[in-house]
């Protein structure tokens, strides 16, 4: 725990802390209803002598290192705020540690800390919530016990679930994860490690962290493509798009970029720096729309929020922003791209019958290199797997053509394998990355299947297979929005492990998650022709040649989030129409190389903006302060 401390400390004072300014706020113990206390640390712009709306932010990280800068780009510029901000510790940790009990009811913290808010007379009754991970985990279990004065509630990189794929997704052990959890104090390998397999602890754990029907706010949630939470956290936003009241279910959003979870490290939500990849289109979109969400929901500023579609979502690769009435969006096509004999990926015809053998020895695991991970020692996000990953010789490397046109990623990729092995149980890892024109092989997503539970995961589904014997196996992907831009490929890694994000398989066939002799096996990949061949599929699309778009080649727009002037910054005189999302024209205007527009007299929202000569699309969003 002292170590994440440690990381989110320092992060906090990268960003907040050039003025060596600290900010005091009144310090305050919020009465529970079983008569303890939470510490809370309560920050009043202006002093409190106007009653504001308020944004409550419930931490088991210690509050007090928000002194050092508040979030949604609040900084220590809290005079400037139009919220009143109250932070405070969770029962059992740091300030509020001495109100521990033995099974605490986070919900019902939520709720007493929701209406003694409402109570003060810095408060004007309004109250939001906001906060990423476990911050966002604890606003669900608030918002289900419907306290009358919450008003809407912003989780980030979060959901409510407790699900078994979350823990053991493909029936393997998420070993970092686990022990990341467990380092912050939060026990969960408690209920994570004797139930490897799905029983009725997890049937129980999902029921009863399953109740989309109990969000009777609005929901803005947040995520991000790099990010652990992203299937879960789209398994929870279509349903409350289905079952939360009527009244509320059509006013909840998401927005996804190309963010990682955070939590240490450089990288984080809003951030443009993830990994080795730079979005700098994507910096601050979080926080500025989050708070035009409140400024909606909790100051009734009309805003335009609502005109903007349920899904807001950043697509990798053509680096732009687009929206969607749903995720996965309605798309035309699955894109399926099949095994070939030559090491490649098509879309074409395969024929023959084609095997891939490659070794896999427990002792010397493929080792994880990036993506979805939380410890605090790996890395997050995006980074190139040539060295640590593919010049191993326990690497299987499918590789497409390099495109002519862009092919798109709409939704959850899911990898079909025609397999067999020398041992009892084995696992097949597969990694999915961008080959850039420059060679690097930069990760997208990964997903991983243990053979025991091709059938399913309870005890009883559960058997060894056979060596030498031929089985199909299906190995599920993250949500994605990427394109694989002209000149770009498609790459497959495939390995018999992936240590530590996934445990490593011993391949003994004993008895997993003990102490036991390690068995080196043989792996193998086989396409049987066209006919069933192995494959990756995805709900997407292959655009033609003569219909890509070049975006942003040649000009420089910014700021975004714009306030009064946008600048454009180019090599050549330019045409510019200005659209809002449903294709309205607002504004038409020319630009010699540089420029400078007036968008003052914007409504806030998202806009669009189009170069016509060159075709370069920009995302605009027109921010309310």
């Amino acid at each position: 725990m002292r170590r994440s401390i440690f990381f989110i400390a320092f992060t906090l004072l990268v960003n907040y802390t050039a003025s060596s300014q600290f900010l005091s706020p009144q310090v305050d113990s919020i009465p529970m209803r079983d008569g303890k206390k939470l510490a809370a640390d309560v920050y009043l712009p202006g002093g409190g002598t106007v009653a504001r709306p308020t944004i409550l932010i419930q931490t088991p990280y210690n509050r007090l290192l928000y002194r050092w800068g508040l979030p949604l780009g609040i900084g220590i510029q809290i005079n400037q705020c139009n919220y009143n901000i109250v932070i405070l510790d969770w029962r059992g940790f740091f300030g509020s540690s001495q109100a521990a009990v033995a099974q605490p009811n986070r919900g019902y913290d939520g709720y007493d800390a929701v209406e003694w808010i409402a109570t003060q007379p810095w408060s004007d009754g309004n109250v939001g919530t906001w906060g990423p991970s476990a911050l966002g985990r604890i606003q669900y279990l608030t918002a289900k016990e419907d306290p009358p004065h919450l008003k809407c509630m912003v989780p980030v990189v979060a959901s409510p679930y407790y699900k078994y794929n979350e823990y053991y997704p493909g029936g393997v052990l998420r070993t970092e994860y686990v022990q990341q959890l467990d380092q912050l104090g939060f026990g969960i390998g408690l209920l994570v490690y004797p139930h490897p397999f799905y029983d009725l602890v997890w049937q129980y754990s999902e029921s009863t962290s399953n109740y989309p029907q109990s969000i009777k706010v609005p929901c803005f949630m947040v995520g991000g493509w790099y990010d652990h939470t992203i299937n879960e956290m789209v398994d929870f936003f279509n349903a409350i798009r289905i079952s939360s009241p009527v009244s509320v279910r059509n006013k909840h959003k998401l927005l996804v970029g190309p963010w990682v979870h955070g939590g240490h490290s450089t990288a984080y939500v809003g951030s443009s720096l993830q990994g080795e990849l730079d979005y700098p289109l994507a910096a601050g979109w979080s926080d500025s729309l989050a708070m035009m969400f409140f400024d909606y929901y909790l100051r009734n500023i009309s805003n335009n929020w609502e005109s903007h579609q349920p899904v807001i979502y950043y697509s990798m690769g053509e680096h732009l922003w687009n929206q969607s009435a749903s995720w996965p969006p309605a798309v035309t096509q699955n894109v399926v791209f099949k095994v070939t004999g030559s090491g490649d990926l098509t879309t074409g015809v395969v024929s023959g019958t084609i095997v891939y053998d490659f070794p896999y020895d427990p002792a010397d695991p493929s080792p994880t290199h990036g993506g979805a991970t939380l410890r605090n020692d790996l890395l997050q996000g995006p980074y190139d797997q040539i060295q640590a990953v593919e010049s191993r010789s326990d690497a299987l490397i499918l590789t497409s053509e390099v495109f002519s046109a862009p092919v798109y990623i709409k939704g959850k990729p899911v990898v079909h394998l025609n397999i067999r092995s020398t041992t009892k149980d084995t696992d097949f890892a597969v990694r999915l990355c961008d080959v850039y024109p420059d060679g690097r092989s930069m990760l997208l997503s990964d997903g991983i299947k243990r053979c025991r539970f091709i059938s399913g995961y309870s005890v009883n589904d559960t058997a060894s297979i056979v060596p030498g014997s031929d089985y199909v196996l299906e190995v599920e992907l993250s949500h994605l929005a990427q394109v694989f831009m002209p000149g770009h490929r498609l790459r497959l890694i495939i390995t018999g492990s992936n240590y530590p994000r996934y445990d490593n398989n011993l391949n003994n066939g004993g008895t997993m998650y003990t102490a036991g002799d390690t068995v080196a096996a043989t792996l193998s990949v086989i396409s049987f022709s066209d006919a069933n061949p192995s494959f990756i599929i995805f709900p997407g699309e292959i655009t033609t040649a003569a219909g890509q778009t070049e975006t942003g080649k040649d000009f420089r727009v910014f700021p975004v989030p714009v306030n009064d002037h946008l600048f454009i910054e180019g090599k050549e005189p330019a045409v510019w129409v200005l659209t809002d999302m449903s294709g309205r024209e607002i504004l038409h205007f020319n630009t010699e190389a540089n420029g400078i527009v007036d968008v003052s007299f914007l409504a806030p929202g998202i806009y669009l903006l189009n170069e016509m000569k060159g075709s370069a699309r920009y995302k605009i969003i027109k921010s309310n302060e």
